[in-house]
């Protein structure tokens, strides 16, 4: 690698010269390669303690001159053909050139300048502009790959000087931390530690401080605990691990968001001195934190953040804080949490000015609202380049389709002209989220009527708010307290937030601005106005579309609060299907899920369609993310979350609760629903309110003072049903005594009612408890938990799928459970590196968590070859990818190009378990198509040709069988429109009968096998003994088998052919029989194919004779090769090999003196050359020699040592262990002596 000169003082401190002329000298450092004794142990351990580059790069090249002491490296290289091959080119291209020079400082400079030049030629290649890495943090990478045997597609994002505990003692080394795995390397006075673990092994991952261990970070993996501490900067260092493992969970849980994922956010100005990845993902974490903290879309992108003031009207102060700037937005949080919160949209500014500055007022900036509001910032640093982003943004703003619209100029934040919001009544645009939207539903199907309004207010049959008395004196104050606020702080998107605003949700949201407010403070309104439209166009799209989405949806409209009048009728159950359906259509991931019916049902009681959707999509993509997918893994996170809580803040009720199993069942339905489905409608509703305005905090902190509340009763309790009845009716007596509506029968307290009912507790005190006795949860201490949360469960979700999958596995299968579970571990790995390196793959498509356990993980042919090469125990040196390639074709019986885990383990199971007859058929049908085949059979006719009669005489009735079958599928195809009759379920019973016979499989029942598909079968023995103890005898013992079995065939087939056969070059299809027939006469013997037919089958694996495609052996392990399945291409080592031996050299190679085989050519009466040879010069291969399994099994029998080769027992589990170190899925750890330093 060409190095940036750089200057070197002492050239021959601890390197040694290999090569010199009078301008550069090639050097290696002292202890590579040649042990080194005691000054090559401590330059390797200093390397690793002070990261020097030279232990990256054992080589280097300096460029000298004669006069001067000053020494320029040049170029390093991690082995000698890499520094070889620059120095060479230094001696072809500078050497001559710079003998031109006189002046020495010329020569320097021009070697420099040439050097320089030669990078930024790599550069520009290699990457993009701005991108490059600097030289030391590529170094590290390089040492990483290699020190580990990391693939090119590995990227690493960091590294960091470090000490891993080992027991009691510290390692002093590096950290390398990749996209996909924590490394770590140590080599300390000649003893190495190494470690590799996957991301997605962790378990769990925390910094915590021990008295054994001082502040440390925490890796545990289902095998083993790992410490490591004495980082420099222990918070940068954990942060990075945890953004590294929330990715790894990202792509278990949805593989089609991890592979979007890959794509990350550039910052926009790059720092220089880290990798281009870390400063990848620092953005993404610097988005994730801004978008999460002002409720903003998914797509937002933080453009950059300064320090400011803000003057607060209302407080006539100026409050320090944060701007922060992106291409929709102008946000500003202060640092106090609760001061104040401000999101100014780009599509409401009018002006943006520099005011004045002043000693009391330093850099002011001005910006105006189209609601006639302006804000006033202070103490930018940079003011005139902040000015200039935002003018960009602005005009981009103006530029987008729509975002200068009429629908635009009216101000979201214009606040009511009086006390109260008018009724809604059509209007053209919405000047605020309480305006009307009867507008936006125009579009919609006029066919069912269309809720353009909160399904509330259509069905409120009671008196006006004037003559409920002191609900309705409540009720009006608690409206002019908010139009109050609204006059002081603003209303709509661009009102000051601060904690003024969150006693007034406490206190309660008045009814008639329940809906506004939602959509304010969930950040729904935003996407709403940017988005004109399009829920409109998802109802006419998702009409009349059928999939399990709608079916479940459809199941579940009459059970969303059917107490509610609203839904008693067709406007409220055609809103929530249409809303329902939209939203299953815009995100085909999470589709539907239950517990979406009645928190929809909610939202649209307070607000149109269109709101209720936008609704819906902050609630499922936003505030509580992965709660509705089809694992509910988010609602499971939170859970987890509240049993921590409940164990730090209820340490006597955490163990009665953990004993009864009780918080497990009731936590998912209060977080799923947000308490809707089991407390009174008017109570849980206020939950909601706080909700959307404080996030799952609230949620959390009301179930932990339910839980307080109760917590003698259910210390008392004895079993998991009392504990659920107590708390039951506990939630259904919260009542809401402010509440205007009408009360409506909660079902679940009509079930749970007794004969004593608890008193009443009032939602706004149990509001008021919670947050006094757990109010101090925070929003991030909640993320950082959720994330170790999200590592537990999504480990464990993974357990069950592996579980699961092991007990679909056949219990003859002939493994262990644990040998299985290891397989699938294996297994898996080799799935998820496809993702990792290899995005063409069709493995790496997205992976369908709905799709049963069975089917998520699959491999493709290449990714099997590597596994079975790794685990088989026959291996076959050169050989053995092209017996891995014929078992894989062998397996994948829906000739998708896929194997799922159970048919991989069954390929598996059939080398390593059962008797000689077991394993030796194995071997049989991996020389049979479709294994051997890689192309499509041709017909059933022209395969008998390679059969004896008796043969054919057998596979006559299962034609007959198969035509039989054949015609009752056309009769039933044909009787379709007449219904399903007793007739169509015999068809499919004898079908099923059918397989099942099958599966009962003798060895009778398999083809012959002709004289090319033998030589292969011979070439495979020959090449599996080759790498055995006893390979001599073997080979003596296969060379007698095979010469006897050659015998047989011969003779059989002197047996078959008559004497008025019909000449060879007659046409192949002219005296065929129609069908092989059971009562045949033997002089109708099948011909063999015409000459032209076997040219064009002879070489390679592509036999001269092929098993009829419906024969009981390819119906069992795969079936024939389909017509759609796609050829299979020989390698070019395979051609070679079948070209270049002969039938007879497969078994007499040099190794063997057996005089058996000089008789074999006389016996055969054919001259020893290969069959593919004979049929290129105008010959052909003897197409009438066969052979059948019972002679084959016969033979074999009769040579001990064969015998004893194939009953043999062979260890899987040594094989798993190697595999998991090389699929880096087991923590590698070695600490051993070293005789010198490692290269």
């Amino acid at each position: 690698m060409w190095l940036g000169p750089e200057e070197v003082l002492v050239a021959n401190a601890l390197w040694v010269t290999e090569r010199a002329n009078p301008f550069f000298v090639l050097q290696r450092r002292r202890g590579h390669r040649r042990g080194g004794g005691l000054t090559g142990l401590l330059v390797g351990t200093l390397d690793v303690v002070l990261d020097s580059s030279a232990r990256v790069a054992p080589y280097r090249i300096l460029h000298q001159t004669q006069d001067s002491q000053v020494y320029w490296t040049v170029a390093c290289g991690s082995d000698h053909k890499e520094i070889t091959a620059h120095w060479e080119w230094l001696e072809n291209n500078l050497l001559q050139t710079l003998s031109i020079f006189d002046n020495e400082e010329d020569i320097t400079t021009f070697v420099k300048g040439k050097i320089h030049g030669i990078i930024a030629e790599e550069n520009k290649n290699l990457q993009p502009q701005g991108d490059e890495d600097p030289g030391k943090f590529k170094e590290a990478e390089l040492k990483m790959r290699k020190q580990f045997g990391m693939p090119e597609g590995e990227k690493l994002v960091n590294y960091y000087s470090c000490s891993y505990w080992k027991g009691r003692v510290p390692r002093q080394g590096w950290l390398y931390l990749t996209v996909n795995h924590l490394c770590f390397y140590s080599f300390l006075l000649g003893r190495e530690v190494s470690l590799v673990v996957q991301w997605v092994d962790v378990i769990r991952l925390e910094k915590n401080a021990t008295l054994l261990f001082p502040e440390s970070i925490r890796v545990d993996t289902r095998d083993q605990e790992l410490f490591f501490s004495m980082f420099l900067n222990i918070g940068e260092t954990f942060k990075l691990m945890e953004q590294l493992a929330n990715l790894a969970m990202r792509q278990l849980l949805d593989s089609e968001g991890f592979l979007e994922d890959r794509v990350l956010p550039r910052p926009s100005r790059p720092q220089r001195n880290i990798s281009a990845l870390k400063r990848d993902l620092d953005a993404r974490a610097k988005n994730e934190f801004y978008r999460a903290t002002f409720r903003l879309p998914g797509d937002e992108r933080l453009d950059g953040h300064t320090s400011c003031t803000l003057w607060t009207p209302f407080s006539k102060l100026h409050i320090p804080g944060q701007m922060f700037i992106s291409s929709n937005y102008i946000c500003f949080a202060s640092k106090e949490e609760d001061a104040c919160h401000l999101i100014i949209p780009l599509r409401e500014v009018t002006i943006v000015e520099k005011a004045d500055s002043s000693s009391v007022l330093p850099s002011p900036l001005s910006i105006s609202t189209k609601s006639k509001m302006t804000f006033l910032f202070a103490n930018l640093k940079d003011r005139d380049f902040l000015v200039q982003r935002i003018s960009d943004f602005l005009q981009k703003t103006s530029q987008q389709p729509g975002g200068s619209s009429s629908g635009r100029k009216a101000s979201v934040e214009d606040p009511a002209p009086e006390p109260l919001p008018a009724p809604r009544e059509p209007s053209e645009q919405p000047s605020s989220p309480s305006s009307p939207c009867g507008s936006r539903q125009g579009s919609l199907s006029q066919e069912a009527p269309t809720a353009s309004q909160g399904l509330l207010k259509l069905f409120r049959r009671d008196a006006p708010v004037e003559d409920l008395g002191a609900k309705g004196a409540k009720e009006k104050m608690k409206e002019e307290s908010w139009n109050i606020h609204f006059f002081e702080f603003g209303r709509g998107v661009c009102m000051y937030r601060t904690a003024r605003m969150r006693e007034l949700v406490l206190k309660g949201i008045p009814e008639s601005l329940r809906g506004e407010l939602w959509l304010l403070f969930s950040g729904a309104w935003n996407e709403m106005v940017t988005h004109p439209g399009y829920y409109a166009d998802l109802v006419e799209k998702s009409t009349g579309k059928y999939s399990l989405a709608t079916e479940e949806i459809e199941r579940d409209l009459h059970r969303s609060m059917p107490e509610h009048p609203a839904f008693q009728n067709e406007l409220g159950i055609a809103a929530l299907r249409r809303v329902l359906t939209a939203y299953a259509f815009r995100n085909p991931t999470i589709g539907y899920c239950q517990a979406m019916n009645i928190v929809t049902s909610v939202l649209l009681l307070y607000g149109s369609e269109e709101e209720a959707f936008w609704l819906l999509v902050a609630l499922c993509e936003r505030m509580l993310p992965d709660y509705y997918n089809t694992r509910v893994v988010g609602a499971l996170v939170d859970q987890g979350i509240f049993e921590e809580l409940t164990r730090d803040f209820l340490p006597q009720l955490s163990e009665k609760m953990q004993e009864l199993g009780v918080i497990a069942s009731i936590s998912l339905s209060w977080l799923l629903t947000l308490f809707l489905s089991v407390m009174p409608f008017e109570s849980a509703v206020v939950i909601v309110d706080c909700f959307f305005y404080e996030g799952i905090k609230v949620v959390l902190q009301v179930a932990l003072a339910v839980l307080d509340a109760n917590m003698e009763q259910l210390l008392g309790c004895s079993d998991e049903g009392e504990a659920m009845t107590i708390l039951g009716r506990y939630l259904d007596n919260v009542v809401n005594k402010q509440s205007v509506s009408p009360p409506i029968p909660h079902l679940h307290a009509l079930l749970t009612s007794g004969d004593d009912p608890p008193e009443e507790v009032d939602i706004f005190d149990l509001l008021k408890v919670s947050y006094e006795k757990f109010g101090s949860l925070r929003a991030d201490d909640i993320e950082q938990m959720r994330f170790k949360q999200r590592l537990k469960v999504i480990q464990s979700l993974e357990d069950t799928a592996k579980r699961s999958v092991v007990r679909a596995i056949p219990g003859d299968i002939g493994f262990s459970v644990e040998e299985l579970e290891d397989l699938y571990v294996v297994f898996k790995a080799k799935h998820l590196a496809s993702q990792y390196w290899g995005s063409s793959r069709p493995t790496a498509v997205r992976r369908d968590p709905s799709l049963p356990y069975l089917e998520q993980y699959r491999i493709d042919a290449s990714q099997f070859q590597e596994l079975f090469a790794s685990l088989t125990p026959w291996a076959c040196g050169p050989h053995t990818p092209v017996l891995a390639g014929r078992m894989f074709r062998l397996l994948d019986q829906n000739k998708d190009s896929l194997i799922n885990f159970k048919e991989f383990v069954t390929g598996i199971s059939g080398m390593y378990h059962g008797d000689l007859i077991d394993k030796l058929k194995m071997l049989y049908k991996l020389h049979l198509p479709p294994a051997l085949s890689p192309e499509e059979p041709e017909s059933a006719l022209e395969a008998t040709h390679y059969f004896t009669e008796d043969s054919s005489t057998e596979e006559a009735p299962r034609q007959e069988e198969r035509e039989g079958g054949g015609n009752e599928e056309v009769q039933e195809k044909r009787g379709e429109d007449k219904g399903t009759s007793p007739s169509d379920c015999r068809h499919y019973l004898q079908m099923w009968a059918k397989e099942k016979e099958v599966q009962k499989e003798t060895i009778k029942d398999l083809p012959k096998m002709n004289q090319e598909q033998f030589i292969e079968l011979c070439k495979t023995l020959y090449n599996m003994f080759s790498e055995d103890s006893m390979e001599q005898v073997l080979y003596h013992a296969i060379a007698t088998v095979a010469s006897l079995l050659l015998r047989i065939g011969e003779v059989g087939k002197r047996f078959l052919v008559q004497p008025d056969r019909k000449p060879r070059d007659s046409a192949p299809g002219e005296d065929q029989p129609a069908a092989p027939k059971s009562t045949q006469h033997p002089a109708h013997v099948p011909q063999p194919p015409a000459e032209s037919d076997t040219q064009a089958k002879a070489g390679g694996d592509t036999p001269l004779g092929k098993a009829p495609p419906e024969s009981p052996a390819a119906s069992e392990e795969g079936g024939g090769e389909g017509r759609g399945s796609p050829p299979q291409r020989l390698s070019d080592d395979e051609t070679k090999d079948d070209t270049s031996m002969s039938s007879y050299s497969v078994v007499s190679s040099g190794s063997l003196q057996c005089e058996d085989l000089a008789e074999d050519t006389a016996l055969v009466g054919r001259e020893p050359c290969s069959p593919s040879a004979a049929a290129r010069s105008g010959g052909s291969v003897d197409t009438d020699w066969s052979i059948s399994f019972e002679q084959i099994l016969a033979s074999v029998l009769t040579e001990s040592v064969l015998v004893d080769y194939f009953e043999k027992r062979v260890d899987i589990g040594l094989k798993i262990k190697d595999q998991k170190k090389v699929e880096r899925q087991l923590s590698t750890s070695s600490d051993h002596e070293h005789s010198g330093v490692p290269g």
